[in-house]
């Protein structure tokens, strides 16, 4: 991990810069014209319509075994094909999710000294943030964020996370535990669906007492040239398992789909579920890590909750015993979580050359 005890340059809030006023954005933000937005076609609402796949996990519950047997199907496609996908009828309270979506946006309107109280540093990235990766003179993007730990419990610390509002770390202790659980369903549909034993992700990412949980939860201000700059730059998520509680008003995630960016359709009451590169690594690559990005947007401002569920950080990730064969040999070298992350945190987003970097010489 990056032992860096402060940031490179002084941080730059968004939202402050967003609610100055101005009309044009620092020159930090602004991509390089190959990066914006508009480099690279953008599928949504014309009349090419495209959207990530829809499960019903309701269906995994029928009497009838032929619509247990296609549902997993349409999952185990999904993380083939997509690397995303969205569920509805999932066991999360709708109610808990709107007040978690409400919560943070709440706190992110505090005061900036409020906010302040909870400033992070590259140490361990914990609290309030304004940019990820600590290369000096960096593209920054347009975002500011808080992270927190829930697992291992070594790492949880309530103290860390917002007194205010009053209700935050209720809910946010509350909301921890309900999408934990989809978790621990989904990684075993996963397993299953691999052909291995339901346990086997859990175990590799560490059972009960080495596993990791935690949740970043972006904040993304109105932009005044949203067409020159990103809400986040494109990137695979180096752990294990993302599933995103998006703001259902204003899209803004974008999957990569070939040549083109797909925008994704937030549906009412659904979480976004997407493999990340421990996942593609311990399945030998059959499950896919896809590159995505966030724009943003000169109207309206976004919040959204990423919760990452990830292997303890000293365990060694490998391609499955059970996946690898003379015709499929393993496609990545071993490596930690932890050494894995240390090369995450220090270049910050960087599409899909950091999974591909693991790729066994041939």
């Amino acid at each position: 991990m990056s032992r860096l005890q402060s940031w490179p340059e002084p941080i730059i809030r968004v939202h402050e810069l967003s609610e100055s006023g101005i009309k044009k954005i620092p020159e930090n933000f602004v991509k390089l014209p190959s990066e914006r937005p508009s480099s690279i076609t953008t599928l949504s609402s014309s009349s090419h319509v495209e959207n990530i796949p829809l499960i019903d996990l309701e269906n995994l519950n029928s009497s009838d075994e032929s619509i247990r047997d296609e549902t997993m199907e349409l999952i185990s496609k999904a993380c083939r094909e997509w690397g995303f996908f969205q569920v509805v009828n999932h066991g999360v309270s709708h109610e808990l999710m709107a007040n978690a979506r409400s919560v943070w946006r709440e706190f992110f309107h505090l005061p900036m000294d409020e906010k302040q109280k909870f400033a992070n540093s590259p140490i361990t990235y914990e609290g309030y943030g304004s940019r990820l990766g600590v290369v000096k003179g960096a593209k920054l993007d347009w975002c500011d964020y808080f992270f927190l730990h829930y697992l291992p419990e070594k790492l949880k610390d309530e103290n860390k996370w917002p007194s205010l509002p009053i209700s935050c770390r209720h809910i946010i202790g509350e909301y921890g535990e309900k999408v934990m659980k989809l978790c621990e369903r989904l990684t075993k549909i996963l397993s299953i669906n691999l052909g291995l034993n339901e346990d086997y992700l859990h175990t590799k990412f560490g059972g009960d007492n080495e596993r990791g949980a935690c949740l970043r939860v972006n904040f993304y201000p109105k932009c005044p040239q949203p067409d020159l700059t990103l809400g986040l730059s494109p990137h695979s998520d180096p752990g294990g398992m993302t599933l995103l509680l998006p703001d259902t008003d204003v899209p803004g995630l974008q999957v990569r789909r070939g040549d083109d960016w797909i925008m994704v359709k937030p549906v009412p009451n659904a979480f976004i579920v997407n493999m990340g590169d421990q996942i593609q690594v311990l399945s030998n690559a059959i499950y896919k890590s896809i590159e995505h990005r966030v724009i943003v947007n000169s109207a309206k401002e976004r919040v959204s909750l990423a919760f990452f569920y990830n292997p303890g950080g000293d365990i060694l990730i490998k391609p499955a015993d059970e996946l690898v064969t003379e015709e499929r040999p393993a496609l990545y070298l071993p490596m930690t979580f932890n050494e894995y992350r240390a090369f995450i945190r220090t270049k910050g987003p960087c599409g899909k050359s950091q999974v591909e970097s693991l790729k066994s010489p041939r």
